[in-house]
């Protein structure tokens, strides 16, 4: 995030926005629209930062649908209308813009989502999670650009502070400790004390335990998505979120940094992050209580199915790697370990023995080693050329390949179909 002086001009904003893909068509729609068209939130703030939105937020007074279908057509693209809520959402080529109807909002009970209905626009900002996103700007009407803002949000902005607006504001909604924990470290905002204490306050009174989990879930996979996405994962278990939420599930630091060191460019970051916090589990996984509850916090992450089942694969793995590495003498014992394992779960093993034994670990170097080198060798040689040369059809042909496999990786030969086919042929078996 730039840091520069932000800006509360609201003409500077409109200029911003006419030069951000979907801004020209959202403006000219804004004015064609008649009625109360402003940018809101998040967008507003990061504008006045000097930095890029990640979406654009419009709130209306009336005839969202209408705007939101006019605005998917002039973009080319497409819209999700959400009556029940008065939202719509275009995604166009290069532009996300989400748009609603002005509205009010009230918990009936802590932690569940809010009920809505038609409010006014002071009640639509009073109802946002932190000061700095309570910042409205008009897009359109009688006096475009107009700044509108809750009492101290720009005050707040300039001095790049995070503030609730009110001190239930966590109770309300618990999800908003992670949001809280995502903004500051990715815009680099310090938490104002009161707003600290607050959210320690509500996590020891277990407000998590009031959220389901799926939604605790969206927040995380938010987190998965941030550029530095190790930062607010820190910062959660340092606030016990992790705890709070599953206990067991953990985050260090070191070693999922050490072990994005060393993951390769085929890996998943998403699928790494999410195993590491499973790995103190993993350490209990004879009980079954401690399986249920891996799966079960997997499952509010609400990844795809595929993802779900390669996140909880990677921890499992993970763990018996990092038992099993430092115990790898022979090239079979290194076939063993690796062939079929994650390289999610050989990264996080290489860490974790560096962090146990040292910089320069055996366990790291080997690890390091194999995922850069050795398992991209591959032989020549086919099972067919075997049973040309006269091997018997059958396991054997197995047996030998593998054989010559281990040759190779131990450069005891030189590649080639030929030199394998002859290492192959020569095995004792």
């Amino acid at each position: 995030m730039p840091d520069c002086v932000p800006t509360s001009d609201g003409a500077a904003v409109l200029e911003r926005v006419r030069r951000l893909p979907g801004g020209p068509e959202l403006l000219d729609l804004a004015k064609e629209h008649g009625g109360s068209v402003e940018l809101v939130g998040g967008a507003v703030r990061d504008i006045m930062l000097g930095s890029r939105p990640r979406e654009l937020d419009v709130i209306v007074d009336s005839g969202v649908e209408q705007l939101a279908g006019s605005l998917a057509a002039r973009l080319g693209g497409e819209l999700t209308l959400h009556e029940r809520f008065g939202t719509a959402v275009v995604r166009g080529a290069h532009a996300s813009i989400d748009l609603a109807t002005i509205r009010a909002e009230s918990y009936l009970c802590p932690g569940e989502l809010p009920v809505v209905r038609l409010g006014s626009p002071e009640e639509d900002l009073e109802r946002r999670d932190f000061t700095v996103n309570a910042i409205a700007v008009a897009l359109a009407g009688e006096r475009p650009g107009q700044v509108r803002a809750v009492a101290g949000s720009l005050d707040d902005l300039a001095a790049r502070r995070l503030r609730v607006l009110h001190d239930a504001s966590f109770l309300d909604d618990p999800t908003r400790i992670l949001r809280l924990v995502r903004y500051a470290t990715r815009l680099g905002f310090e938490v104002e004390p009161h707003t600290a204490a607050l959210a320690a306050a509500a996590l020891a009174a277990d407000a998590l335990k009031t959220v389901s989990g799926p939604r605790l879930g969206a927040e995380l996979r938010l987190a998965f998505a941030e550029p530095d996405p190790v930062g607010p994962l820190a910062e959660l278990d340092r606030l016990g979120v992790f705890t709070a939420w599953e206990p067991g599930v953990s985050f260090d630091e070191h070693v999922v940094r050490t072990a994005l060191e060393i993951l390769p460019e085929d890996g998943s970051t998403r699928i790494l992050l999410a195993a590491s916090l499973l790995l103190e589990l993993c350490a209990q996984l004879d009980k079954e209580e401690t399986e249920l509850a891996m799966r079960g916090f997997v499952h509010d992450l609400e990844l795809p199915a595929r993802d779900g089942d390669r996140v909880f694969g990677a921890a499992v793995n993970a763990a018996f790697a990092i038992d099993q590495v430092d115990c790898t003498e022979t090239t079979a014992d290194l076939l063993e370990l690796t062939v079929g394992t994650p390289v999610e779960s050989l990264a996080l093993a290489g860490a974790v023995r560096e962090m146990e034994d040292g910089p320069g670990s055996y366990g790291r170097r080997v690890v390091e080693e194999w995922l850069r080198e050795r398992r991209h060798v591959t032989l020549e040689v086919t099972g067919d050329d075997l049973i040309a040369a006269g091997v018997p059809e059958g396991p054997e042909v197995g047996v030998r390949l593998e054989e010559s496999y281990k040759l190779l990786l131990e450069e005891r030969i030189e590649p080639g179909r030929e030199a394998e086919l002859r290492a192959a042929l020569e095995a004792r078996i």
